[in-house]
């Protein structure tokens, strides 16, 4: 019987836009596509999330190893809340009908330590009953460890969770440890799909 609600952060609670933000920071696509290469962006960000370094670290490094990218890499630092874009409309209701219910609600995301200036403008992700963070646990989805180490800091049985996340890989994740999950691709969707699991 499912009992808690865990919802990843990222595109299912609050939106962003990285790729929007970094065109916007260069003068042509070519620039661009040769700044992903160079600088392996999902490593970057993994990196960041995982807690191997913060992002003051990671940036320096970054800008020392691609100096031509050194004005890119520091705006990414100091900007980083302009790839927020706003709250996912309809889940903060969603979130306040299934409290109302009697379920957990919890928070599971892969983040760096940037996260705590994202939850305090974004008050959605402070309705939480508790919240995981990749960058303090130093694990990331859709690793099944991190799910374990989940339902071991909350003292929740796996079989009595439902996770939700935009990444097919995450999913896998969750159920791999018995989480019953939901791809997240919206709200109406996720509601219909939240419906029917919990029948």
């Amino acid at each position: 019987m499912i009992k808690n609600l865990v919802f990843d952060f990222g595109k299912v609670l609050v939106d962003y836009n990285i790729e929007k933000f970094f065109y916007s920071l260069f003068g042509c696509e070519e620039d661009l596509l040769q700044f992903a290469a160079m600088t392996e962006r999902e490593h970057f960000v993994n990196r960041l999330d995982k807690g191997e370094q913060n992002t003051a670290e990671l940036t320096a490094e970054l800008q020392a190893k691609y100096p031509q990218f050194a004005w890119h890499l520091q705006q990414f630092h100091d900007r980083h809340m302009e790839i927020i874009i706003g709250e996912i409309d309809g889940m903060r209701s969603l979130i306040n009908e299934y409290r109302a219910k009697g379920y957990g609600i919890y928070g599971l995301t892969n983040w760096s330590e940037a996260v705590y200036e994202v939850r305090d403008k974004y008050d959605i992700l402070q309705m939480m009953d508790g919240t995981l963070i990749s960058s303090e646990e130093k694990l990331i989805k859709p690793d099944p460890a991190i799910f374990r180490r989940f339902c071991e800091k909350f003292s929740l049985d796996p079989a009595e969770c439902l996770f939700t996340d935009d990444r097919p890989e995450n999913i896998d994740g969750a159920r791999s440890v018995g989480m019953t999950a939901i791809l997240f691709r919206g709200p109406a969707q996720f509601a219909a799909d939240l419906r029917s699991a919990l029948l």
